[in-house]
């Protein structure tokens, strides 16, 4: 798939850890499998895969493992390299791995291959389900509009509830599943009226284009491109229906015996979407060579994006409780839970 079609499959790394090429290829055939395998569980075989990986950093104290998507501003702050200086006044060094999306990332986090990462609001209600023994360290402010369900331009399907008996495309326990299920309800349509394939962003943009599925629910950047690329028009997007919040995690054992880093990681974040947020067009032109997408596109993305990194409250653990106990109650995870189990007692 040409790169401007935003093609995950060929994941990227950091110069100082090339070493790792092999397992990021096989990284991104595995989230690809775990996407497509419907019903299958979310945290099942490329827990193998990352095993080499966690073996390749094991216990490694010197060393910051990052996981991050190829879109947002743990992609600014590797770019601009404030972290790494930083953290080498404490001897220690920062390593990035790049993942399709926060199912599969949170994959690494469960295997050892990474200590912290950022994801959406649904992954770790799948994560803590599977047992992955991670905390909530931070979030962005909520940004409902940099999530829709889209279809094709000259689709005759108008409305949410116009996608009874169709095919509509997701990466299963990503952050827009809590927005498929919100919009399917406000519709009065079960989960059950629709066929939902589960396919990683690259996959299930193809099969979008290609007619292969009828709508495809989807964030930004990749929502921003399908609209101005294919044209694709939004049915509904995350506003009145979810938060669309994005979250920062990391594995209990990291956040427990490194709280000094992890303070360090929130507070560079913080300081890289202050200055992202007054300087969007340079942001864009930043992100354009990372990330395959023309400048114009990342503006339009950027202009809905949330800015900020805030302390995790009770209200924000609230909400993930809420998705937590809708998809319990849908059966999209096999038991309660209870999110603030996976709550940071910050130091």
């Amino acid at each position: 798939m040409p790169r401007n079609t935003f093609d995950l499959e060929h994941a990227h790394e950091h110069p100082a850890n090339r070493s790792r090429r092999t397992l990021l290829k096989g990284t991104a055939a595995a989230a690809a499998a775990l996407a497509g395998a419907r019903g299958a569980s979310l945290l099942g075989g490329a827990g193998a895969l990352f095993t080499a990986a966690g073996a390749l950093a094991q216990d490694d104290a010197k060393t910051l493992r990052i996981g991050y998507q190829k879109y947002g501003n743990f992609v600014v702050l590797k770019a601009r390299g404030t972290l790494e200086k930083r953290l080498a006044q404490q001897g220690v060094s920062v390593k990035w791995l790049e993942f399709p999306a926060g199912p599969q990332l949170l994959e690494g986090l469960n295997a050892g291959a990474i200590d912290a990462g950022s994801v959406g609001e649904t992954p770790p209600i799948f994560a803590q389900a599977g047992g992955v023994d991670f905390v909530y360290i931070g979030n962005e402010p909520p940004a409902p509009q940099g999530e829709a369900i889209v279809v094709p331009h000259d689709s005759p399907i108008r409305s949410v509830a116009d996608l009874r008996g169709k095919k509509v495309a997701l990466n299963k326990g990503s952050n827009v599943h809590f927005l498929l299920v919100k919009a399917l309800q406000k519709a009065k349509l079960a989960y059950s009226d629709i066929h939902p394939v589960y396919l990683a962003p690259a996959d299930a943009r193809a099969a979008f284009v290609q007619g292969s599925v009828d709508a495809w629910v989807i964030w930004d950047p990749y929502l921003a491109a399908i609209e101005r690329q294919a044209n694709a028009r939004v049915i509904a997007n995350g506003e009145g229906l979810v938060r669309n919040t994005q979250y920062y995690l990391a594995t209990r054992t990291f956040a427990s015996s490194r709280p000094q880093i992890v303070h360090a990681l929130l507070e560079e974040l913080d300081a890289v979407d202050k200055w992202g947020r007054d300087n969007i067009p340079e942001v864009s032109r930043q992100l354009s060579p990372l990330v395959g997408l023309d400048a114009a596109t990342l503006e339009v993305a950027l202009k809905r994006t949330a800015y900020g990194v805030q302390p995790i409250t009770a209200e924000t653990l609230a909400y993930q409780q809420q998705i937590a106990d809708t998809f319990n109650e849908l059966k999209l995870i096999p038991k309660k839970l209870t999110v603030t189990d996976a709550r940071w007692n910050a130091a």
